[in-house]
């Protein structure tokens, strides 16, 4: 365990965001991205921060390695791309969809005892191609689904009821809160339920952060490795094929990232840097290069996160913006000698 003694929750109010990007069209700021940065240096020291990173929020899908940490702590045997798996948002292509039913197999259960969301694939080529087969949303094509078979595995190995596994009162919820906890180091401030049934805890972006780099630093041997070792050996297992955020851990060596809705990213290096972003208004096209540049500030090299540094603005199908991050996010210089 990380803390021997945990911080009082984060509070409950509402977040003082900063700008953190600007749409820049013909030379011309068009319109600002607000939301908060934290960057860790790896003895866990807040190296910089933009925005409000201490108020409690909602970190969405970018929890899910913790989820698998605190399943793996619980006696779950997966490995591989099935633990991957366990900590996916992943884009419901055929591999994602045989994966969650053999975690289901391995615990001898069935699809029907999933309680996640039934949905659509999430990558919009799989989706469509979906459409066009006349197949209808599925509780496995749902992008939490891998999630949601390791938790009914995790109950039945530990002899816990399985029809209420979502209740934040079950013995696995409480499980994962325990754990959430723990490597966040402060307590939980609100939960409340995730887009796919699960119950969601309310954080800090700083936990957020500190759990990850606790997670991407630890010892072999450990729950948090193994989980770690399988979203960074098996990246796409964990989201899909031309996501951005297996992209970028297969860009920087050791890095263990993921993403979530509404604009929130984690990801930390192998000495426990870490870095955590929320953008206030859940734009993915500032997620992706104000991710990029907190890790160029924490100290990767910047010419390893050039694809993510954002797509071009088009006018007439030609480039004529960007996506700029702010200027306190620009990498510190090298001194001579360093």
């Amino acid at each position: 365990m990380f803390s021997s003694s945990l911080a009082d929750a984060p509070l409950v109010r509402e977040p003082v965001h900063a700008p953190v990007a600007h749409l820049v069209r013909g030379g011309i700021v068009e319109g600002i991205h607000y939301g908060s940065v934290v960057v860790l240096g790896a003895d866990g020291e807040v190296q910089l921060q933009i925005g409000d990173i201490e108020a409690a929020f909602y970190p969405r899908s970018a929890l899910k390695p913790v989820q698998a940490v605190a399943m793996v702590r619980a006696g779950l045997p997966l490995d591989g791309e099935l633990l991957s798996l366990t900590a996916a948002s992943h884009s419901g292509e055929d591999r994602h969809l045989a994966g969650a039913r053999r975690i289901l197999d391995l615990a001898g259960l069935a699809e029907e005892q999933l309680r996640n969301v039934p949905d659509m694939p999430f990558d919009p080529v799989v989706r469509d191609a979906w459409v066009r087969e006349g197949r209808l949303p599925s509780r496995l094509a749902q992008n939490c689904s891998g999630k949601h078979a390791a938790m009914l595995y995790t109950c039945a190995l530990n002899g816990w009821p399985l029809e209420d596994y979502l209740d934040p009162g079950h013995p696995l919820q409480q499980a994962i809160a325990e754990i959430v906890e723990d490597l966040t180091g402060q307590r939980i401030a609100r939960v409340t339920v995730d887009g796919c049934g699960a119950p969601l805890f309310s954080i800090s972006l700083h936990g957020l952060a500190r759990a990850t780099g606790r997670i991407a630093a630890v010892a072999t041997g450990t729950p948090e490795a193994r989980a770690r070792d399988a979203v960074r050996e098996h990246a796409e297992m964990a989201s899909g094929s031309g996501r951005d955020v297996a992209a970028l851990m297969r860009a920087v060596p050791g890095l263990l990232s993921k993403d979530g809705f509404e604009g929130v990213q984690v990801a930390a290096l192998p000495d426990g840097r870490a870095v955590a972003v929320k953008i206030a208004d859940g734009a993915n096209r500032a997620r992706v290069p104000v991710a990029a540049a907190a890790l160029a500030r924490a100290g990767v090299d910047p010419d390893l996160l050039t694809e993510f540094a954002g797509e071009p603005l088009l006018g007439g199908g030609e480039p004529v913006g960007s996506v700029r991050v702010v200027r306190a996010l620009d990498p510190l210089p090298v001194t001579a000698g360093r």
